[in-house]
């Protein structure tokens, strides 16, 4: 695995927005942990607000932030499970 992986949905060359994958398991878990818990607390806010209209087109480019945090989470979870399958494998 390479020191530094580019966050999926990024296309640029070169990518600008890495994953040190090389940094402590801890920090790796709490950078994502974040932005999971980020997406999954607005995601809540959104569910319980059913009462209140929203435009749809304001709604779909909310959900589409939410995706970027929630890829960037994802992402570095990738990070530490092929982490944990390497140490596994020593």
């Amino acid at each position: 695995m390479t020191k530094y992986m580019p966050i999926t949905g990024i296309d640029c060359i070169p990518a600008t927005l890495l994953i040190d994958t090389e940094a402590p398991l801890d920090v790796l878990f709490e950078t994502a942990d974040y932005r999971i818990r980020t997406v999954t607390q607005l995601l809540e806010n959104i569910a319980f607000r059913s009462d209140i209209s929203s435009d749809t087109v304001v709604l779909s480019d909310f959900c589409k932030m939410l995706t970027i945090a929630l890829r960037d989470g994802c992402d570095v979870m990738d990070v530490i499970g092929r982490r944990l399958r390497a140490q596994a494998a020593e």
